[in-house]
């Protein structure tokens, strides 16, 4: 398979070594752009669906983790790519796929987009088993299952969480794991009260139970679970309880 992949470096002669790298020893890379900034990269993931963003840590008005932190849906991996070595946990923390010291082991290069190789990968397999029916039976939805899909009811769902490619529903004592984006859910759950009230989460709204101000806020539901409101997401929620 080919990893579409965008490289984001604010200097020029690192960003050419990098790109000639990965097209003289990485075959499985489609490079679908580069940027020297924040924005610009920003505006590639936004156009492409990536598998792979190598990301340098250290640029003009912001840092790598910015970007990663202003992406919603993160469905790529990331290999980041700097001289220093001190921001090896911060990369780890944010799940970093790999980390590449500069300057780069063409060695370690190889091994670093093997890896992303492998994962996406299995992801793809994981997916190929995955049956996902659409259903219009109404206050149903269907989540995936290796062997088929389970239907369950809307009005039992108290939030929706993110985890990278995957989403947490969350019951009152239970919750499954599913294979898809929280992205995803907002689309199929789009007809029903669901708010998106920060990247990582999306609430039933009927099972809000009180509401605490703040530059965002924090929302309290029935389970007694405390969920943080972005402040860009915070009018989603209120347009609920006009």
């Amino acid at each position: 398979m080919k990893l579409k992949t965008i490289i984001v470096e604010d200097e020029q002669i690192s960003r050419e070594i990098l790109k000639n790298y990965v097209k003289k020893y990485c075959p499985s890379i489609e490079l679908m752009g580069e940027a020297s900034n924040i924005e610009e990269a920003y505006e590639l993931i936004q156009q492409h669906e990536l598998d792979l963003v190598f990301l340098d840590v250290e640029m003009p008005f912001g840092n790598g983790f910015d970007l990663l932190e202003k992406v919603e849906d993160k469905t790529f991996e990331t290999i980041f790519v700097t001289a220093y070595d001190h921001y090896a946990i911060e990369a780890l923390n944010n799940q970093a796929t790999y980390y590449l010291l500069k300057p780069i082991s063409i060695d370690e290069l190889i091994k670093s987009v093997n890896l992303v190789l492998e994962i996406k990968e299995k992801e793809n397999q994981l997916q190929n088993k995955i049956l996902t029916p659409t259903t219009t039976i109404k206050g149903k939805i269907t989540i995936p299952l290796q062997d088929g899909f389970e239907v369950i009811n809307v009005e039992d769902i108290i939030f929706c969480k993110a985890d990278d490619n995957y989403t947490e529903i969350h019951f009152s004592n239970s919750k499954k794991i599913v294979s898809k984006t929280l992205k995803h859910f907002e689309e199929v759950l789009k007809e029903y009260p669901f708010a998106r009230i920060h990247k990582s989460y999306m609430v039933n709204i009927n099972h809000i139970t009180k509401y605490k101000k703040g530059k965002g806020g924090s929302v309290e539901l029935i389970n007694g679970k405390e969920v943080l409101v972005s402040a860009s997401k915070k009018g989603n929620l209120l347009a609920y309880f006009k």
